[in-house]
């Protein structure tokens, strides 16, 4: 009788591996997690091989707590190398903020990068041409990548865009050292495309976008020197549904981007021109007239708009909510009126009352009788595209 009873206790160290992964992925907190991993070495395994998403204090990303590294070390390709080891199935990874990390500190992910999809190298001065090599070659499943600052050349950008045919966002910003020739070689081969930020990419005119893939919807381009030409390649795809094209006044003119309007952007919903300052009328009313679905549309700063303007813009922007006009120098009174008698669905006006001497205080409250339903803010929020990634690194 004892020894049937010593036959039916089971300890839960028999307990299959496949048992196991289940309940340590049922562990909420990190250190609960940390605290399995300690029980002996086969939970060790089982806590490493379970880790999708590893980041490090400090990232520049926002910190996803229970993917942080628990070490305050200093991040080098050595340590790297051995966490890598460690973690072996990683789906996210995040080295934003090591700003010394070499380019062979990537060399590890030629082993044990085929699952992943997220690459963060936020501000890692250190990585370069050759380092985006090893994560082409070691990645073939990423779909997310920030090069951020990064010392990477077309020349890199070609062979990430080669090897990793399934990314859909790209972080560019301050890459200096990318041009036409990369956007085109990333627009040509990255067929999924979805995001591309690339913010202040001085040489980039914006011509290599031409003929990208309808699933472009989000670019951010502000403070780029962009040209009419390379303006009508972006929206060539026919999908944009978010576009910054802000503080562009240096190099279009007042007819730049009447090619916004001409019908590859109908499914536009959000339109950044902030500081766009010798943007005309005429582009306003093409793109008024062309971007039927439009729901926000900032214009601040824009001081070549007048009267036939914010006329277009009562008439045909039906779908309008949010409509910024911060220190519009030519928004008058019957600019205000236009807006007042369109508009229908209108919901913010982002106005600076005191800078606004064009407007008189008449004008001003005739609109706020008219039009309670509006809210008049001072204090500018523009929105973001909802699926991009850019916006938690």
């Amino acid at each position: 009788m004892e020894n049937c009873y010593e036959d039916c206790l089971t300890s839960i160290m028999q307990l299959p591996d496949d048992c196991l992964y289940f309940i340590f992925h049922w562990l909420d907190s990190a250190s609960d997690r940390e605290s399995f991993g300690l029980t002996c070495h086969r939970w060790l395994q089982i806590q490493n091989s379970s880790r999708r998403r590893l980041q490090f204090q400090c990232s520049f990303t926002k910190l996803d707590i229970p993917s942080l590294s628990q070490s305050s070390m200093k991040i080098d390709a050595f340590y790297l190398h051995r966490l890598l080891n460690r973690f072996q199935k990683l789906h996210y990874l995040s080295l934003s903020g090591c700003i010394e990390m070499p380019d062979f500190g990537l060399r590890q992910l030629l082993n044990y990068g085929s699952q992943l999809q997220t690459l963060h190298l936020h501000c890692c001065f250190g990585i370069t041409d050759h380092g985006i090599s090893l994560v082409a070659s070691g990645c073939p499943s990423l779909t997310t990548i920030s090069l951020y600052r990064c010392n990477v050349t077309d020349i890199g950008l070609k062979t990430l865009s080669e090897s990793c045919l399934a990314l859909k966002d790209v972080d560019l910003s301050y890459c200096s050292l990318i041009s036409d020739q990369g956007i085109r070689a990333l627009a040509k081969n990255c067929r999924h495309l979805r995001a591309v930020c690339m913010t202040n990419c001085r040489s980039v005119t914006g011509v290599g976008f031409m003929g990208c893939s309808q699933s472009l919807t989000f670019l951010e381009a502000n403070g780029c020197k962009l040209e009419p030409g390379g303006i009508m390649a972006i929206v060539s795809g026919g999908g944009l549904e978010y576009l910054n094209l802000s503080c562009l006044w240096w190099c279009i003119g007042r007819d730049g981007l009447t090619a916004i309007g001409a019908g590859f952007a109908t499914k536009l919903k959000v339109l950044d021109f902030r500081s766009c300052r010798t943007i005309g009328d005429n582009s306003i009313i093409a793109i008024a007239k062309g971007c039927p679905l439009l729901q926000e549309w900032n214009l601040a700063l824009c001081h070549e708009i007048t009267r036939a303007g914010w006329e277009a813009i009562g008439v045909n922007c039906h779908h309008l909510e949010k409509l910024h006009v911060n220190r519009c120098r030519n928004l008058c009174d019957e600019g205000l009126q236009a807006l007042r008698y369109g508009c229908k669905k209108l919901s913010v006006l982002y106005m600076s009352i005191s800078k606004s001497c064009n407007i008189s205080s008449t004008a001003l409250e005739i609109f706020r009788c008219s039009r309670g339903d509006v809210k008049i803010l001072e204090e500018e929020v523009m929105s973001i595209a909802p699926d991009s990634a850019f916006h938690v690194y």
